[in-house]
């Protein structure tokens, strides 16, 4: 009996009722929340609307969104930045890549060509900018087209 009687002392009054205090936890789950929405990467690629990208069956979205540098060619040939800023010429594009390649060296991503290129666009303007951007030392191309879900 010596035993039930410590365990009714050891339980307290009857009338007391046991709780959690959730302060610490609903703290730690808005400091979870802002170390995530900190270091998340927001990737937004600003669209030229007066390109059609062409159709491409056997096309495939890029896994790793980071380091473009986007290029929109125009059926026109006009080169034109993610601002939709003209790129007149060579100097232009290459001053462009360069400084955004720095940027994203800086970063720490893999610079990559992003070209959006109309479907109506004659190829060489394509070799032109991935000639000029390999003289900026950027070397990996992705080719924006529309897909299909298989």
């Amino acid at each position: 009996m010596a035993s039930s009687s410590k365990l009714r002392a050891a339980k307290g009054e009857e009338g007391e009722a046991l709780t959690v205090d959730m302060s610490p936890m609903i703290d730690m789950v808005f400091l979870l929340l802002l170390f995530f929405l900190v270091n998340a990467t927001i990737i937004i690629v600003k669209t030229d609307p007066k390109i059609d990208p062409p159709v491409a069956k056997n096309s495939r979205k890029a896994d790793d969104g980071t380091g473009r540098i986007v290029i929109n060619i125009r059926e026109n040939g006009d080169l034109y930045n993610e601002q939709i800023q003209l790129l007149a010429d060579d100097d232009a594009v290459k001053a462009y890549v360069k400084a955004e390649r720095e940027v994203i060296e800086v970063q720490g991503y893999e610079p990559k060509l992003h070209l959006r290129g109309d479907r109506n666009a004659v190829f060489k303007h394509c070799r032109r900018v991935l000639r000029l951007a390999a003289s900026e030392q950027v070397d990996r191309v992705l080719f924006s087209t529309y897909g299909f879900d298989n």
